[in-house]
């Protein structure tokens, strides 16, 4: 049977971001096992009738002893496996995972860019970057390894570095959402309107700098506007902390929600997408999600953001890190209902064009069957 190893961070990340895939993948006759970090979600990806082994992996740590784990860890499990496909997702695991079926000798490997993050954010290169490219540089020197980019940023500078030829790369432009689960919703006639944020509560993506915005508008909109961030606390570096949060959201005009895991229904009784990142990202499955349930969206000119949204047809782009220039197109939204429900649809259908789960499913197979036919 063919044999497909999906690599990915945390049990919740693959949840919310692969397990269509490895589903189609197991349906079309693969041996699928997701290797990843129990986060206590585990029993889910189980129930689906997938196999599944714990990942030894701190997704945001940088200690040598536990980085050793890591790659000794896959290097281990891919000698027994020689011939599978091993799909790696996200840099951490592209560089360990990269490392060890370059010495393992597996057969087929998919390495899945899914955001670069702040490592890769400055005009120029720091030397932790640069050695994370040198590393890629060296595991994609070999036949068959795919690599699949979100955006043409990302792209461009892994051919102009070296990373990859021409013919390693594949273009998937984000994670897909399933527009008949995700379905167009007119806005809620509630005279409350409502702007959510969906993302880890980390300052890379941006939620200060909503806070800021909201708190610019406070005054015009207090009991008319809620504001409802909606994501978990993080542990990295530049994690916003819980007291931090407590203290900037009063739980009325502002409201940290915590982590939602029915975010269809939070998007459905929201008016507006706000999502002012400042990370390095593929392309962003919040905003996918907000626009194929047909909402309007305020995010930044930046690296994966921008790929979502066309300026003044679906919705705005602002500068990064500028909470004056997100409180003014906020408040053009929130003043303006006829333009957020013609925003609104046309996010539908660019989510119809541009963005469809089925599409999706149907490159990442076929990129499969074709290192598989390589063997």
């Amino acid at each position: 049977m063919k044999k497909l190893l999906m690599i990915v961070n945390e049990d919740r990340f693959f949840l919310s971001h692969r397990k269509e895939i490895a589903l189609a993948a197991q349906k079309a006759g693969w041996d699928v096992t997701v290797v990843c970090k129990d986060t206590g979600r585990r029993h889910e990806v189980e129930e689906m009738g997938l196999k599944v082994l714990e990942l030894p992996i701190n997704p945001t740590g940088v200690n040598p002893f536990q980085e050793l784990r890591t790659w000794w860890f896959l290097y281990t499990l891919y000698k027994k496996n020689r011939e599978a496909v091993v799909h790696h997702v996200g840099l951490k695991n592209m560089l360990w995972g990269g490392l060890a079926a370059k010495f393992a000798r597996v057969h087929g490997v998919v390495n899945a860019v899914s955001g670069l993050g702040t490592i890769f954010s400055g005009e120029k290169l720091g030397m932790m970057a640069r050695g994370i490219l040198a590393v890629l540089r060296f595991s994609n020197k070999r036949k068959r390894v795919k690599v699949i980019f979100q955006n043409q940023e990302d792209k461009d500078m892994f051919l102009q570095r070296g990373v990859i030829e021409e013919g390693q790369a594949e273009f998937i432009k984000g994670s897909g959402v399933a527009l008949n689960d995700f379905k167009y919703v007119p806005e809620s006639e509630s005279e409350t309107l409502k702007v959510v944020f969906t993302a880890r509560m980390v300052k890379e993506k941006g939620v200060i700098e909503l806070i800021e915005a909201a708190e610019k508008l406070r005054k015009d909109y207090e009991g008319k506007l809620e504001f409802w961030l909606c994501g978990r606390l993080a542990v990295n570096f530049d994690a916003v902390s819980k007291e931090e949060l407590e203290a900037r959201c009063d739980g009325r005009y502002i409201k940290w929600l915590d982590f939602q895991k029915d975010i269809k229904s939070i998007l459905e009784q929201c008016h507006i997408m706000a999502f002012p990142s400042y990370y390095r990202e593929g392309v962003p499955k919040s905003l996918i999600d907000a626009c194929a349930v047909g909402r309007p969206i305020v995010t930044t000119n930046s690296i994966g953001c921008k790929d979502v949204v066309d300026d003044g047809v679906n919705g705005f782009l602002v500068p990064v890190k500028d909470s004056e220039a997100l409180a003014q197109k906020l408040r053009i939204l929130i003043e303006d209902k006829a333009l957020r429900v013609r925003m609104g649809k046309a996010a539908r259908e660019k989510a119809e064009r541009e963005f469809s789960l089925e599409k999706v499913i149907e490159k990442h197979l076929e990129i499969y069957s074709r290192l598989k036919i390589e063997n």
